[in-house]
């Protein structure tokens, strides 16, 4: 099969995963809009977080917030059209990134090198590993779940994913969709050789992880922004402050210590890949250009990246601090990883220009 076909093959692959994350989105949100948002009186105690011990912490009780984070709000027929629409929301999301995984592949296979060369391949990667990670924390929270009720004599739930979490999948590919979005058009290049620079083995390690680490920091990203909306204090005790739309989509979201949690192990995960991607970069530098640290654009701006998520990790390990304002610190890491992967790249000039603009 020659490189052509392999390359059409790779871009209606794209095209493919595309349409099904827009179709899982609409699922999710489907199933978002008729979802009920009363509670059970011990889900709704754990949901809301409230304050243990000084500085206002929440309270991690790791059964406790386990049955919580999985356990419907309703067991009528609201809940059970809901299940079913989340459910087969899952199970698209997973074939878009079946179908997305091939596309890479394909694009690898066409150009005979690392598929991570130009913007559209870092951003198509970037996307994978965030859906995936997205994917494997809702196995990992219902799984969980699951032995928490068998445990407790509970009954089982229908559609996969924990129910009381599932809904994120809505916020999380919502940006996906938008990037992915982009790439097939601002950014998309042909599939061609790379330039002689990325040439070398360090572009499948360097790259690989610092793209796949940015990716996976985008569930956290969206979890911190969820929680600052519903808020580790008011929003989940009295939210008669904002609105009776606001008020209402507010109260479908999952509490805010679940999503703090969520938060903060998806960071935890993603922190030590991102480390290991920029002294991998800075080892690259050396070796390509005589130093291992330049003030380049990009490596400036990563290294901030670094330094915000690492305060982030600080504070939220910080009496008075784990809550609100960790999560603001999280937010900004977000944006900062946002703006070094795609504004450095097609905007700053620098030696890290390989935008394939």
């Amino acid at each position: 099969m020659n490189d052509v076909v392999m390359a059409l093959y790779s871009d209606r692959l794209f095209m493919a995963a595309v349409g099904v994350y827009v179709l899982a989105m609409v699922l999710h949100a489907a199933e978002y809009a008729i979802s009920v948002s009363g509670r059970t009186p011990a889900a709704q105690a754990v949901a809301v977080g409230a304050p243990a011990g000084p500085g206002g912490a929440l309270r991690e009780d790791p059964i406790a917030d386990s049955a919580a984070d999985d356990e419907p709000v309703d067991a009528g027929p609201a809940r059970g059209r809901a299940d079913r629409l989340g459910g087969a929301a899952v199970n698209l999301v997973v074939l878009g990134a079946v179908l997305q995984l091939g596309s890479i592949v394909a694009r690898g296979l066409a150009t005979d090198r690392w598929p991570l060369g130009n913007m559209y391949e870092f951003t198509s990667v970037f996307c994978l590993a965030a859906v995936v990670a997205w994917l494997v924390v809702l196995r990992t929270w219902s799984r969980r779940g699951a032995a928490v009720r068998s445990a407790q004599g509970g009954r089982a739930v229908s559609g996969p994913g924990a129910p009381g979490l599932r809904v994120v999948g809505l916020f999380v590919l919502f940006p996906v969709v938008i990037l992915l979005f982009l790439a097939g058009t601002v950014l998309y290049a042909r599939a061609a050789p790379v330039v002689p620079a990325l040439r070398s083995y360090w572009l499948v390690v360097h790259v690989t992880t610092i793209t796949v680490s940015s990716g996976l920091l985008i569930v956290p990203g969206v979890a911190s922004l969820l929680f600052l909306l519903r808020g580790a204090e008011g929003a989940d005790r009295s939210p008669e402050h904002v609105g009776s739309g606001l008020r209402t989509f507010v109260e479908r979201l999952p509490g805010a210590a679940a999503l703090d949690r969520l938060a903060y192990r998806t960071t935890i995960v993603a922190f030590p890949l991102y480390t290991f991607g920029v002294i991998a970069g800075a080892i690259w530098a050396e070796a390509a250009w005589g130093r291992f640290w330049g003030w380049d654009p990009k490596e400036t701006v990563a290294f901030i990246a670094w330094v915000v998520y690492a305060s982030y990790l600080h504070a939220r390990a910080t009496a008075g601090w784990r809550s609100g304002r960790a999560a603001w610190i999280n937010v900004v890491g977000f944006a900062v990883v946002l703006f070094n992967l795609f504004f450095i790249n097609m905007v700053v000039a620098g030696l890290h220009s390989y935008a394939g603009l």
